[in-house]
Formats: structure tokens, sequence, C-alpha cells
């Protein structure tokens, strides 16, 4: 059985992948399971730094060839796709970074009476087996924020690619091999969803990493075994607050970057835009034009600024979507019409109802919404109504309007004078509500997939001369016992 691949834009098949069965999984999961279980198969931190070391070298190599990939199996453009590949890059060398700057801390024990005659300390040890499905719009980075942390934190890893972007996933677990991590160590494994389910439930899963949709997310999150850990990573609608008389020219771009920026198709694009009532028709006029000037079409051409969408289906949803809105008595400032079929005109949307579904779910798609508001709390309230909240933004040139913003407005970051679909690798990434559970970010992923041990030593009865028993590194990086006497 495999998945045939299609590129979006003309939908031509560029490959297949054959799937991997139950049976091959549940060995993979033993497997992992074995190696974790034995602290002597452990990878020393040393030869995990080198192997990502090499890696990073590898994709440096081939840097162009992979946001090539990224482009044909994603539809991103390839101006685009060269950036996401620069930061799959980084984001290998911040897991070397992450290893540099990681480490235990010691714990005061005489701070109370019970303390005295104790010292204790801690350091990290890998979760477990570790298990990743993974979204299409950002097929390279997004599986190097998961396996590259697994890697990193010496955990066995098992790896589903979003079956529309598997090569990507494919080639990164390739260059891990060809740098030097043994097989059973990281396992690229394209399975349909009934396999991929049975695989993040199994009790041998330590921890599960999912990017995706909240529905299948807080789906399995909800069959997960006792004990397995679990990030998940969903999306939102974003808003943006635009405060009064700020100068158009220096939001209007930044919108246009944030909201169609892969097409809209992220989960932190802006998608819900709130205007001072009085300046609505011509900011939406300008945002308009700026959505129409756009170039739309093949993600290879170095022009192409907007893309496809991932499948035909998408463009029919979005395009139901804005149809039901304009019937429902949105305005129309750019947009609103299909050119193919994965590719929909970036389309800007004037005061759409309230209960629309571009106005209450996240489009996914190239829509930005724009409102008109009569006072700042008002906005903030509408902003917050919907259940999901992940990144936020406002704009204004007024230090207590950016202050009281940032302290209403749900989200788990809000960007002054920014749009909401900035990030950069190292930084927390977390969506609160329904739009995710955990925090992103190579650092905090690191940390995800370790846990901490404390080790209390007492010192023993004074008889000749007292000792300390202290820890020193061993071979696998973790602490043996050693006596100074």
């Amino acid at each position: 059985m495999t998945w045939k691949v299609l590129n979006p834009f003309d939908q031509e098949p560029i490959g297949s992948v054959e799937l991997v069965h139950w049976p091959q999984i549940d060995r993979w999961l033993d497997e992992a399971s074995a190696l974790h279980a034995d602290g002597s198969a452990w990878l020393p931190t040393d030869k995990r730094i080198a192997i990502l070391q090499r890696a990073s070298l590898l994709m440096r190599e081939r840097a162009e060839a992979l946001a090539q990939q990224i482009a044909r199996e994603g539809g991103k453009p390839i101006v685009d796709a060269r950036v996401e590949t620069s930061r799959a890059i980084q984001s290998v060398e911040l897991c070397v970074h992450e290893l540099f700057a990681s480490g235990g801390r010691e714990i005061p024990m005489d701070l109370s009476e019970a303390g005295e005659g104790r010292r204790a300390y801690t350091f990290r040890e890998p979760i477990g087996p570790v298990v990743a499905i993974s979204a299409f719009n950002h097929p390279l980075n997004l599986i190097v924020h998961q396996v590259g942390p697994a890697v990193a934190t010496g955990c066995p890893v098992l790896v589903k690619p979003a079956k529309d972007t598997p090569f990507s996933c494919k080639s990164f677990v390739e260059i891990l091999l060809e740098a030097g991590l043994a097989e059973n160590w990281c396992r690229f494994a394209p399975c349909t969803d009934e396999v991929a389910q049975r695989m993040v439930t199994d009790p041998r899963t330590a921890f599960f990493s999912f990017i995706g949709s909240a529905k299948v997310g807080w789906m399995l999150r909800s069959k997960l075994a006792p004990g397995t850990r679990v990030a998940l990573e969903h999306g939102g609608a974003a808003p943006v607050i635009v405060d009064e008389q700020v100068p158009p020219q220096r939001v209007i771009p930044r919108l246009l970057t944030g909201g169609f920026y892969h097409s809209g198709q992220v989960c932190v694009s802006v998608q819900r835009v709130f205007v001072p009532r009085a300046e609505l028709a011509d900011f939406a006029a300008e945002l308009g034009a700026g959505a129409e000037a756009l170039v739309v079409g093949d993600p290879i051409k170095d022009e192409t600024q907007c893309g496809p969408l991932i499948r035909p289906a998408e463009v029919d949803r979005v395009e139901a979507w804005v149809d039901a809105a304009v019937e429902g008595g949105a305005g129309l400032a750019a947009g609103g019409n299909r050119i193919g079929a994965t590719l929909y005109r970036p389309t800007v949307l004037v005061d759409p109802p309230r209960d629309a579904m571009v106005s209450r779910e996240e489009v996914f798609g190239p829509v930005v919404c724009v409102y008109g508001y009569d006072k700042l709390d008002a906005a903030i309230a509408q902003a917050n109504e919907l259940p999901y909240a992940f990144q936020a933004a406002v704009f204004t040139e007024r230090t207590h309007i950016a202050d009281r913003c940032i302290e209403a407005l749900a989200a788990s970051s809000v960007l002054v004078n920014d749009h909401t679909a900035f990030r950069v690798d190292w930084m927390p990434f977390a969506g609160r509500r329904q739009s995710g559970l955990g925090t992103g970010g190579i650092g905090y992923t690191m940390a995800d997939m370790s846990q901490e041990k404390m080790v209390v030593m007492t010192r023993p009865p004074r008889s000749g001369r007292p000792h300390w028993v202290r820890p020193v590194l061993g071979r696998s990086g973790i602490p043996t016992l050693r006596s100074n006497r």
C-alpha cells in the first residue's frame, strides 16, 4: 500500500511512499522501548552532538534541493521554501546549542533544619520512545522541531509525516542516518490513520508530539495510555487590533505578509483585523489593493508570492466559507474567487457576520477579515470570544493602548506593531484553550522530551575524617557516584 503524492499546483504525481503496517510498527516500538530501558545503550551526549552537527552540514550542502522539494510537495513559494530550509538548518543547530546550555542544578538543602547534612543536585534523562505526527504546511522545519529534540535528548523516535508532504520528512531522517545515527533511533513511519492511532496510544509511547488539527489532536490525547506525556500544536483565528490614526503604511505591508504567507496556511496567520470604524472603509480598500497586487501562481517561480492550497477540497471549503460570508452581508475588498483547482485569490472581507465560518473558525486559506469597532474594549471582547487563543497583535503608537491589549488579549504571545505569524525557532510557541497544549520551540521541546531526576546525598555519621560522595559523569552522560576519600 502506498501514498501517491501530487504536486498541489498542477496535481501531477511527483512520487509515492510505501506505507508501514502495524506488525512493523509493533517491532519498532519494542525496539525503541528496549533501547530506552537499557541505559548502557543510550547515545552519549558528545555522539548526539556530532550527529546533529554533521546533519546540519549535510542540510547546508543540499539546501536548494530541500527547498525545491518543499515547493513541489507542499506548494510553498520557492522564496519562502528557501527561508524554511534555512530555519530548519538553524533548528538543528539550536538542538546542539541547547545541549551545551542545558544541565542539572543544585538544590539547596540546608534552608531548614530538616535538610541539614544533605546535598542535592539534578540531572536530566531521556523520557523514552517518542511518536511524532506532523503537518503539511512546514514539511521540513516542523519535522526538525519534533525529531531534532528527540535525537538531541537521546529518545528513540518514530515519525509520521503528513500524507501530502512525506518527502521532506524522509529526507531529514535519511540525513540523520547518513550523519551517523543508527536506524533504530529514528524511524520514518508513514502509515494509515488507524495504524497511527494505534502507535500513538500504545503504552510503550512515552511522549506524543502532534502538530495538526484540533479535532484530531484532542481526540488522540483522550485515548493516550496512562503516563504518556503529550504536546499539541493546533491553530486559531489570530486577531489583530489596529489603534486609531496609525499610519496605514506601517500596518498594511505586515498584514499582507502575516495574512497571505503560504496562502494563509499557517496556524497563526492573520485572520481577524479590528479597525476603528471611522477608518474602516479606507483601511479595507488599501488592504484589498495590496492583496490584489500579490502574485499568485506556480510556487517554483521566484516571483510567486501565493501558491496553491494543499488540495482541491481545501479550495472548495474556502470558497464555500467566503461565499456564505458575502451572502450574509460581508463586503468584498479583494478576491473572493478561485482561479484554478487549487488556487484561490487572496481575499479581504469587510465586516463579515460574527457567526460566519470565516469569523469563528480557522480559515487556513488566503482570507483576511476586517471589522470596524467603536470602542477598544469591544474589539478586545470580540477578539477573545472564540475557543482558540494562540498569537495576537496590536498596532499602536500609544503605550497605554499597547499595555491594555497585552493585558487583555487572550493569547500566549502578543505582538506589538507586528503581524501574528512572526516566529523564531528558539522562542516559546504555544496555543491556549483549544489551540494546543504544552510549549513548542527547540529548547522547550527538549525539556518536554527529558525528565529531571534529583539525587539527595546525606553525609554519613562522623567516624574519622568526614567525606562526601560526589557525582561524576559516566560515559552515557549519566552521573555515577565516586567517593573523594
